[in-house]
């Protein structure tokens, strides 16, 4: 009976092992469907990256392979259909996702704060403020002008964005370098356009913020502590894995939206240059897959200096 006892125990998954089987289960969905669907066009694209692509004289296609002259001729030779570098518009693109990532994600977890806090009327304040996520930020604003007039509207919020004043007054008021005026100034001009972002990600620190034990915050409480210390304490570490998975869907989204998809599309088809339009695809790839490394490991850093600060 004992040994019968100990055997039925060891086939027993603990509960660490259990966990990781949850989260195999959880991602074979999408490993099925990237094997099944990607992998095959992703393998194409990095040949294609290599060969001069054309049309065979019996039909279908030929490929005469080049080496690196795409790869090389792309930030020597080609230009945008804007006519501007390849190499300029890396650099803006990963400077303005750099800068914007962070805006957007902390204003999200500023919304998904307000969203969750307790107050008369919580749940019309939430289906107001879920509206243009759910509908679409387009959809309402066209209603809006519908309702105000889309002329009036449209001036008002040219002039308001067109208006240098703000910048003027950073410069000569708050004595801030010029740079980060400059900075300041461009983000309020943005502004709608980065609300129009943060919807998913308020969603997830929506449910991040629900997810903690609300136990935490009353034996803070009971230890006498204050808001700003059960926020850095309690709600900011807790949502370390949360605003993780923020950034990371904050920058991809936002390379996906970037100019540089448009500029593929362009030279593979519009151009009919595969060959060209292959190798963007793969500079395109490498460097997302860059820059999330970084992000990753910026943010594993602030995560452990967060919780070594508790």
């Amino acid at each position: 009976m004992e040994k019968a006892a100990v055997s039925s125990r060891s086939r027993k998954l603990s509960y660490k092992n259990m966990r990781k089987i949850h989260g195999i289960i959880f991602v074979l969905p999408w490993v099925i469907g990237f094997l099944v669907f990607f992998i095959t066009p992703l393998m194409n694209t990095i040949m294609y990256s290599f060969h001069k692509v054309g049309v065979a004289d019996s039909g279908g296609m030929a490929l005469e392979y080049v080496g690196l002259d795409n790869y090389i001729s792309l930030f020597k030779e080609k230009v945008s259909s804007t006519s501007v570098q390849f190499l300029r518009i890396f650099t803006d693109e990963n400077i303005t996702i750099f800068i914007n990532t962070p805006v957007i994600v902390v204003f999200s977890l500023f919304c998904a704060i307000l969203v969750n806090a307790k107050y008369k009327g919580q749940g019309i304040a939430r289906v107001v403020f879920f509206l243009p996520i759910v509908l679409g930020l387009k959809v309402v604003t066209d209603l809006t002008m519908v309702t105000t007039g889309g002329d009036i509207t449209d001036a008002a919020v040219s002039n308001s964005l067109d208006n240098e004043g703000l910048l003027e007054f950073l410069v000569s008021y708050t004595f801030l370098p010029t740079r980060v005026s400059i900075f300041v100034y461009d983000l309020a001009n943005n502004i709608f356009s980065l609300i129009s972002q943060t919807g998913v990600q308020t969603l997830i620190f929506l449910a991040g913020l629900q997810s903690i034990n609300k136990s935490l915050y009353e034996v803070a409480r009971i230890e006498g502590a204050n808001s700003y210390e059960v926020f850095w304490k309690i709600t900011l570490p807790l949502l370390s894995n949360v605003t993780l998975f923020a950034l990371v869907y904050t920058f991809v989204d936002m390379f996906l939206k970037s100019s540089i998809s448009s500029e593929i599309y362009y030279f593979a088809f519009n151009r009919n240059d595969i060959g060209t339009g292959s190798a963007l695809s793969v500079v395109y790839l490498v460097n997302v897959l860059i820059d999330l490394l970084v992000l990753m490991f910026i943010m594993n850093k602030v995560v452990k200096l967060t919780y070594d600060a508790r």
